[in-house]
């Protein structure tokens, strides 16, 4: 028999190894934390840059906007103007993030000169090898948008990229569907031109490093693999959030996004599945999509450094059967009870007359059994 000393002698050992890990991990996770910073701070190495096509830029202190007013039209015809080099010279590593104070959509604008109307630019001197299409979720994050503007232009201008900035807004108060969003901002944005890359990007995330290029590979891309508030690292395995990259062919092929998560969060984890084709399973993917994102469109605005498209995405379609079928059974039940009637004798609901029902009842379910036949039809 083991006496009690002995089991306290035990539980102490095996405290003090747990000690001894959890020292451990936190050991390795904060020097991995104090060496990313180290590489943000320290002077980009433009060495390997060397031997190019083109001169060499780099980023100067790490100010995004450095060297890009070297940049100018020409009058080339283009036609006849070359392909841009597959690794851009303007590309110098690590930024410097900072929020300047004051900060106005005009000073955006006045920093970004070759930027057209509608968020749109072409690298003046030569012809890109990518056209990416960025499509941000937005409402009520003015304030995010504008430093998100003054940092992702120049940065994707370094690149050498053909682009355009998409900001899909939801109107109303309903509450927000960040993914809806994204399958409008698909639609919208292939409607508009035929861009090989699309990337959907949060409007409260910045890019920290020019060398994170904003082109699509084979397989869909998780871009925001590492982020400050999580400490450099992804929060837990399937994480998809943040910046996704997707070809038309992938968005296609996983049916886009799941429009039935309302409010942050939820999606992401639905997204990471659709790229590993897990969703299978629960079959979801194929049902919930872009294949029942509806949406009405209300406005399409070229702003000077992004194109605006105001949407209204408040109906689901996915779920007005069931909510319609609810529906029918409650008022069913409080016309029943007013009326004394069996149930044998109570009649459907869309044979009811309008009197046996409030204005407001009638009027959602006069809207919900339009929707409803007009998904189905």
């Amino acid at each position: 028999m083991i006496s009690i000393q002995s089991k306290w002698r035990y539980l102490f050992m095996f405290l003090g190894i747990q000690l001894v890990v959890m020292a451990l991990l936190s050991r390795e996770g904060y020097q991995k934390r104090v060496s990313y910073f180290i590489r943000i701070f320290r002077k980009p190495d433009t060495t390997g840059l060397s031997g190019r096509n083109q001169t060499t830029v780099g980023i100067p202190g790490g100010d995004v906007y450095a060297n890009l007013s070297t940049l100018f039209k020409t009058h080339v015809n283009e036609d006849h103007m070359p392909l841009c080099p597959k690794k851009s010279p303007l590309i110098g590593g690590p930024i410097h993030v900072k929020f300047p104070s004051g900060l106005t959509l005009a000073e955006v604008q006045r920093k970004n000169p070759l930027v057209m109307r509608g968020g749109r630019y072409r690298p003046p001197d030569c012809e890109a090898r990518h056209r990416t299409a960025i499509i941000i979720p937005h409402r009520h994050r003015e304030h995010h948008l504008k430093f998100l503007l003054y940092y992702l232009h120049p940065f994707l201008q370094r690149q050498q990229l053909n682009y355009r900035i998409y900001i899909i807004h939801q109107a109303g108060t309903y509450t927000f569907n960040r993914a809806k969003l994204m399958n409008v901002g698909f639609r919208e944005a292939m409607r508009e031109e035929d861009w090989d890359c699309l990337f959907f990007h949060d409007v409260d995330l910045i890019p920290e490093d020019d060398r994170n290029t904003y082109v699509c590979d084979s397989n869909p891309k998780h871009v925001a693999i590492a982020m400050d508030k999580f400490g450099y690292k992804l929060p837990y395995k399937m994480y998809f959030g943040g910046v996704s990259a997707l070809t038309p062919l992938h968005y296609l092929k996983m049916n886009g996004f799941p429009n039935n998560y309302w409010g942050w969060g939820g999606e992401d984890d639905d997204i990471g599945l659709r790229f590993n084709m897990l969703a299978k399973t629960r079959q979801t993917w194929k049902s919930d999509g872009m294949n029942t994102a509806e949406y009405e469109l209300i406005s399409r605005e070229y702003m000077p450094l992004y194109t605006n498209i105001t949407v209204n995405i408040a109906l689901r379609p996915v779920y007005i059967h069931l909510h319609l079928h609810i529906l029918q059974k409650k008022l069913q039940k409080n016309i029943q009870r007013k009326k004394h009637l069996p149930k044998s004798q109570s009649t459907s609901l869309p044979k009811l007359q309008k009197a046996t029902l409030t204005k407001s009842q009638h009027k959602i379910l006069l809207i919900m059994y339009n929707a409803a036949m007009t998904s189905m039809g």
